[in-house]
């Protein structure tokens, strides 16, 4: 919808107001209520759908989104040819997270992003990032967020050195249920998950962000997609055709790089597994990290703190890395380091061949889901304690 010379902007969509303005009201009390219906079919409990009422109880008060409004608060983080900064919104006084996106794109172009970012409004999930909306300004395209405190699970990886199994238990449980309600909701796969496009908060929420809704986005971002292709699936890198299960092998690669403290392509060294599990680096447990056998009283230390930091893996061109993702194994949990549970869902998410993958249903049912599926562990308390913030 035009919003003078160089602006568009997106909202829920309202009823055109009459002079009064009963009419507007009268619609967005009508998609609110329409939202609402909509929660009800949702597998979730109590206090999620009361969260995503509040939210959109909220989101139903911002009016027009236009630059002038916004105050920059900080820098959160960049990626995907995109900056994303916290900003408060005046209007409604939300803090959110807005992602600035240039592009060298014709108006049409930027028109259908623009268009086909609405589909964001209907994204409504507990493992779903909220959605305000778009608007284009000064050569720029704003993607206004909600705003999680915990930040991004790359950055929550680079203070924590690795996240212990039974976190990142819960954190695959929640990327699923993500997975599952894009897929059966709106019929879309993410395309990019990995670690950066996790995010969590305080209250010990988990949830995605940054899935392509927009085909013209992610073609007129293809350029800026370097970084992106390390997570991608074989068959994709191939340029062959692909579905939702290359989104099961970006989780499985992501899961192994946040339980071992680094990207695992190529694989650590047995000397980097020492250091990393805090062994001392004799022929005893160096042989631990090649054979996969554990010694006594390690195994299942999950939660113990990270005793060491690796080595980078080794410099490789980004051809060389694609390269060996397509040709080389799949990488692997090291053995003796994990639970079986967790080695073998790992093991079901990285094969190379697409067929032979597990698909999401089998893995909402894997023995690995359902050891934390009704978990006490208290993420949030976890997230405030690494990141250094107050619990909400």
């Amino acid at each position: 919808m035009p919003n003078g010379k160089n602006k568009l902007m997106l909202t829920i969509p309202v009823s055109e107001p009459n002079t009064d303005g009963s009419d507007r009201q009268n619609g967005a009390q009508a998609n609110l209520e329409a939202l609402q219906q909509k929660l009800q079919e949702l597998d979730i409990d109590d206090r999620q759908r009361e969260r995503l009422e509040e939210f959109l109880t909220q989101k139903q008060k911002i009016g027009e989104l236009v630059e002038e409004d916004f105050e920059k608060l900080g820098e959160l983080g960049a990626g995907n040819g995109g900056v994303v900064t916290k900003v408060l919104h005046h209007p409604s006084g939300l803090i959110m997270a807005r992602k600035l996106i240039h592009l060298e794109i014709k108006p049409l172009v930027r028109n259908q992003i623009i268009r086909e970012l609405k589909v964001l409004h209907e994204c409504n999930s507990p493992y779903i990032v909220g959605y305000y909306g778009a608007f284009y300004s000064d050569g720029e395209i704003s993607i206004c967020m909600e705003y999680m405190d915990g930040g991004s699970l790359d950055l929550i990886l680079r203070k924590a050195g690795r996240i212990p199994e039974p976190i990142l238990g819960i954190i695959n449980i929640a990327v699923l249920k993500g997975l599952c309600y894009l897929r059966e909701k709106h019929q879309i796969i993410h395309r990019d998950v990995k670690p950066s496009n996790i995010l969590v908060n305080s209250r010990g929420e988990i949830k995605l962000c940054d899935f392509g809704v927009s085909g013209q986005l992610i073609d007129s971002m293809a350029n800026s997609f370097v970084g992106t292709r390390s997570y991608m699936a074989p068959e994709r890198l191939q340029g062959t055709h692909y579905s939702v299960q290359s989104d099961i092998w970006s989780l499985g690669l992501s899961l192994v790089e946040m339980s071992i403290g680094r990207y695992p392509v190529p694989p650590p060294e047995a000397r980097d597994l020492a250091t990393i599990f805090g062994e001392n680096a004799s022929d005893e447990h160096l042989e631990t990290a090649v054979t996969g056998k554990a010694q006594k009283g390690n195994r299942n230390n999950c939660m113990a703190p990270t005793k060491g930091v690796a080595e980078a893996p080794r410099t490789m061109a980004i051809f060389e890395l694609l390269d060996y993702i397509v040709n080389e194994p799949p990488p692997t949990l090291p053995k003796g380091r994990f639970s079986d549970e967790f080695v073998d869902f790992v093991d079901r998410c990285l094969k190379k061949n697409p067929s032979d993958r597990a698909d999401l249903q089998s893995l909402m049912n894997h023995m690995f889901v359902k050891k934390y599926e009704n978990s006490d562990i208290s993420i949030g308390q976890w997230v405030c304690k690494v990141v250094g913030i107050k619990p909400r």
